[in-house]
């Protein structure tokens, strides 16, 4: 058995069995911390195929940020879970309803497949590049405009969800920069005479 087979027999499994352990652990910091050994398994997966760029994204990004900061929110916000699945039962059918929309969607899709004839070939003209060189070379010629409009929904996305939760309370000071540019020594400045053993 070549090494290459070796290593996906051990990768696999893990990101299998963690991947399940994200939904049935009870615990929502166990959860993330599966969600890390997930996405590591997956990155030596996409390191045995020669995606070299791809797993290092998916270590570098998704573990070292997403990930993280999904755990420091958990663990920092101390959100009463048992609270929250108060209302399982009530949304039960509607959740079931979509679950069997989703896995229709899923079957009609995978029924369907068919793999074209020229979809082993690779994607660019000169195979001298590197992996990394090549995944840019197409993402940015022959899918740009797809990449420029994911980008624009996301960052529509971003704004979207900063307006939506940010609330101004009332009695928070501010800063306001036209009223401190404004200032100038009589308005900013005030002389008091204070008596001789006596506060202000």
């Amino acid at each position: 058995m070549r090494a290459e087979a070796v290593f996906f027999w051990i990768f696999a499994p893990i990101l299998v069995g963690s991947a399940f352990a994200v939904i049935l652990a009870r615990n929502p910091v166990h959860s993330v911390l599966f969600l890390i050994l997930a996405f590591v398994n997956a990155a030596g997966l996409f390191l045995l195929l020669g995606a070299e760029f791809l797993a290092m994204i998916l270590v570098v990004v998704y573990v070292g940020a997403v990930a993280v900061l999904f755990l420091f929110i958990v663990m920092l916000l101390d959100v009463d879970f048992s609270r929250m699945k108060q209302g399982f039962v009530e949304y039960l059918p509607q959740g079931l309803l979509i679950a069997f929309c989703v896995v229709a969607e899923l079957v009609y899709v995978v029924s369907g497949w068919a793999t074209s004839p020229g979809a082993a070939e690779p994607a660019t003209p000169s195979g001298t590049l590197s992996n990394t060189a090549a995944l840019g070379e197409v993402l940015y010629t022959r899918y740009f405009y797809f990449f420029q409009a994911a980008g624009m929904i996301l960052l529509t996305a971003m704004i979207g969800a900063i307006v939506l939760t940010l609330h101004h309370k009332a009695g928070v000071k501010r800063q306001d920069i036209s009223a401190q540019v404004a200032r100038n020594p009589e308005t900013s400045v005030e002389v008091r005479k204070v008596p001789s053993r006596a506060g202000v």
